[in-house]
């Protein structure tokens, strides 16, 4: 059984835009529903779930009303939203409106294709985990701080999170310790995790908090075992690195993903293969993008290191960064590299509003002068 198709709602009147989007979504295997009039768009939103919405900013508040009804529709609220705008535009509008991407008008087949790869990459990520396969298996619930145990049974397993039954009966309002085994494997499954949601018939979910590196590696491989006929992640973005700083870095991208897109970089340098997790501060369409990173956990801070060093130590050679995105989170409560004084996530931070072509300007000033034997400048 293969997996359901990737659906999209556009909301577009213009034939020529509404061409090159069927051609290009055709190609990446993303079905369209289209709408002309954002009453229809709207209605559709509350009653069918959509992997994307895209609307065409022409009528600025019909895209608006559509963009906000897809941010607070339950089963669209995660939908990856694209905005077409013209090439004048502002893209802080489209992103205060909920757009994660934007595209630049007049819109041609291998710009289109380009934007959407990394958005295609982000709604099979999203979709995926998402998903969840009904399982029994006995979980224990315990609280950070020697609060009660909860032994409990789940119904249902995903890369996110777990369902359990009963609830428990005094759930904790913060973190906690989630145990249990992964059938069939024996990988005990040891992480944090939170209250999601309960239900009147005594239901709970438990979002999973900051895996490591290797339980995320088990779940993703025990769920494609025993759910084969979920999404495959896309091929990682490659990416050109230019900006470094001990907090973040600035990469060089066609495909860029959006800001609160949590990210993983991996990196060649000589035989070693390096990981780091990060977060996208700033986003600029067809350009590139900028990054902190995640320092939350030990693994996050171990990773993060030995990224940096085998930078360093690669002897000005300039090596290929390839990334994939882990899902959108506006969570604002993990722990970035917050660096007293980091010159690059100061500059993220303060001239995030700027448009691309001024927040580039603002880039350069930040390296200093370039030097006469390299086009591209890495600070650190």
């Amino acid at each position: 059984m293969s997996p359901m198709r990737l659906q999209a709602l556009v909301l577009c009147s213009d034939e020529k835009i509404l061409r090159v989007l069927r051609r290009v979504l055709s190609d990446l295997e993303i079905v369209i529903d289209h709408c002309t009039e954002s009453d229809a768009a709207i209605h559709k939103l509350t009653r069918q779930r959509y992997e994307a919405v895209i609307v065409d900013g022409g009528n600025g508040l019909a895209a608006s009303q559509v963009l906000r009804s897809a941010r607070t529709a339950p089963c669209n609220k995660r939908a990856v939203a694209v905005a077409i705008l013209e090439a004048t535009d502002s893209t802080h509008g489209a992103f205060d409106l909920g757009a994660h991407f934007v595209l630049y008008k007049p819109i041609s087949n291998e710009r289109a294709k380009t934007s959407f790869r990394a958005a295609r990459a982000l709604m099979k990520r999203e979709r995926r985990r998402n998903t969840r396969v009904p399982v029994e298996i006995p979980v224990v619930l315990a609280g950070k701080n020697g609060g009660p145990q909860h032994r409990l049974v789940t119904f249902d397993l995903g890369e996110g999170g777990i369902a359990v039954r009963p609830a428990p009966a005094t759930p904790s309002s913060g973190p906690m310790t989630v145990t249990f085994t992964l059938p069939g494997s024996g990988y005990q499954v040891e992480c944090q995790g939170e209250v999601a949601w309960t239900n009147s018939t005594k239901q709970a979910g438990i979002r999973f908090q900051d895996l490591s590196g290797e339980v995320a590696a088990q779940l993703k491989s025990w769920l494609d075992s025993y759910a084969p006929d979920l999404d495959k992640d896309d091929p990682p973005v490659v990416c050109k690195l230019t900006d470094l700083s001990p907090g973040g870095a600035y990469l060089e991208t066609s495909s860029p993903f959006p800001v609160h897109t949590k990210i993983v970089l991996s990196a060649a340098v000589g035989e070693t293969q390096v990981r780091a997790d990060a977060k996208v501060r700033v986003s600029h369409p067809e350009v590139g993008m900028g990054i902190a990173f995640l320092q939350e956990t030990p693994a996050q801070r171990e990773h993060l290191n030995n990224f940096i060093q085998a930078l360093i130590s690669s002897e000005g050679e300039i090596p290929e960064i390839s990334v994939q995105p882990e899902g959108l989170d506006s969570d604002e409560k993990e722990k970035t590299a917050a660096l007293i004084g980091d010159p690059l996530l100061d500059l993220f931070q303060q001239k995030a509003e700027l448009e691309t072509q001024a927040f580039l300007s603002e880039l350069r000033k930040h390296r200093g002068p370039a030097p006469e034997t390299t086009e591209s400048a890495v600070s650190q």
